[in-house]
């Protein structure tokens, strides 16, 4: 697969990468239901190609002794064509399941297989996301929920944002198909992540429309102002008589002859010779 993939055009690349990601989740979404499965992430590097698998029981998905790691991992190397050792997958715990829409997707899911009211288990689920301190959370229901009828049944808490670039960044949504007695019901989870400096919880990118107001410096009144510029000048004053004090001292020391050394004698001084005023006249 890599070898054909290196001769590939770019686009025929990009379509060749969403199609095998979009296999490869509906593979792991089937198979790891039941272990909180809640999404995969693939990194390929020059060597090899990485597959993270992220649940919230990463036990379940390694297996007695990591047997079923290795089993997936068979199952993937032979569907899509990659050499010995050229494919590893890896099992990541999901840090916080409150804000993961498809941990909360599977769970509604379950519940609803189990025969819970519908209304009972989306309350359950908009409060556990909502106590995981989610700025905002939406679950959607529809289908043949009581009669023949299908209806769409909607829950709700806190802020949620649907357009924009915000939109796309802060919301976690995760759709599921559940397979009912009386037909098929579809389950929307979408989750407003919060913001986090750290990008750990939730995206690092502030909101647009979240205005930080910084306290006021306090404002100094005319008469300190004025008592601070007289300290200052004074302070200044100070220093230099201090410098010019020291300056004096330093000068007449260098002046002053040391004890027990007798002063220099001045040197004689020659007197010029006169000049001839009949030379100086040209005679």
């Amino acid at each position: 697969m890599m070898s054909a993939r290196s001769k590939m055009s770019t686009k025929r690349k990009f379509v060749a990468d969403g199609v095998f990601y979009a296999e490869l989740n509906e593979l792991l979404t089937r198979e790891l239901a039941e272990d909180g499965y809640a999404g995969v992430e693939v990194r390929t590097t020059p060597h090899r190609t990485e597959i993270i698998i992220r649940a919230t029981r990463t036990q379940n998905v390694l297996g007695e002794k990591g047997q079923r790691i290795r089993e997936l991992t068979s199952v993937v190397q032979k569907r899509f064509d990659f050499a010995d050792g050229a494919v590893e997958l890896y099992a990541e715990r999901v840090q916080n399941r409150g804000l993961c829409a498809q941990a909360q997707a599977e769970s509604l899911k379950f519940k609803l297989l189990g025969g819970l009211a519908v209304r009972r288990a989306c309350y359950g689920v908009v409060r556990f996301v909502m106590e995981a301190s989610a700025k905002g959370v939406e679950v959607i229901v529809t289908g043949k929920l009581r009669g023949q009828r299908a209806k769409a049944m909607k829950f709700g808490d806190g802020y949620m944002i649907k357009t924009g670039h915000a939109g796309q960044v802060y919301t976690d949504t995760a759709v599921r198909h559940v397979l009912m007695r009386q037909g098929v019901v579809g389950i929307k989870v979408s989750i407003m992540l919060p913001h986090d400096p750290k990008g750990l919880q939730g995206p690092k990118i502030p909101l647009d429309d979240v205005v930080t107001i910084m306290e006021p410096k306090e404002e100094m009144s005319a008469a300190s102002m004025l008592q601070a510029q007289q300290e200052r000048e004074a302070a200044a004053a100070a220093a230099a008589a201090a410098a010019q004090a020291q300056a004096a001292a330093a000068a007449a020391a260098m002046e002053a002859p040391v004890e027990g050394e007798a002063a220099p004698e001045a040197a004689p001084v020659e007197a010029a010779p006169m000049e001839d005023p009949n030379l100086a006249a040209g005679f």
